[in-house]
């Protein structure tokens, strides 16, 4: 993995074990890597990471009042254009949009997902069924990036 590579850490089903995350944090200092906190934006300024993630889910705006510097990232992720605009609204640096490849009910595919990525001047990162033998149509997608779970296991 090389330094554009960013971890994001996201546990919706229990409560943040704080240590757990400091651990991370400092594994991910040591390796050059970038360490976002999923839908806790009080708790990444707090443990110094280097941003936070917004799932689509999440239509709040009240970390639009906290005060963060330059080199904290705001990510998002987003399925369709209402839920781009929000997160223009709230801010954030870098969208995910989803799902590209993996056919599930926000499936887009390439012609899909191009709408949607000329509709947003921010960053656009490819999300979902991302795999090794359909990574060369990821060149399709006029994209900055991709990102995948199944693809780095």
């Amino acid at each position: 993995m090389d330094n554009n590579t960013g971890i994001i850490y996201r546990n919706y089903k229990k409560k943040l074990n704080i240590i757990e995350i400091i651990k991370i944090r400092d594994y991910c200092l040591t390796k050059r890597l970038k360490f976002y906190l999923s839908n806790n934006i009080k708790i990444a300024l707090k443990l110094r990471l280097n941003g936070a993630y917004l799932p689509s889910f999440n239509k709040d705006f009240r970390h639009l009042s906290y005060k963060v510097n330059n080199s904290f990232v705001l990510l998002g992720s987003a399925h369709n254009i209402k839920e781009i605009r929000c997160k223009e609204v709230q801010n954030v640096n870098l969208i995910f949009i989803s799902s590209v490849f993996k056919e599930n009910k926000n499936y887009l595919g390439v012609y899909k997902f191009r709408k949607l990525r000329n509709l947003t001047q921010r960053k656009v990162i490819a999300l979902g069924g991302i795999s090794k033998t359909n990574r060369k149509k990821i060149t399709l997608l006029d994209c900055d990036g991709f990102s995948g779970i199944s693809y780095f296991e």
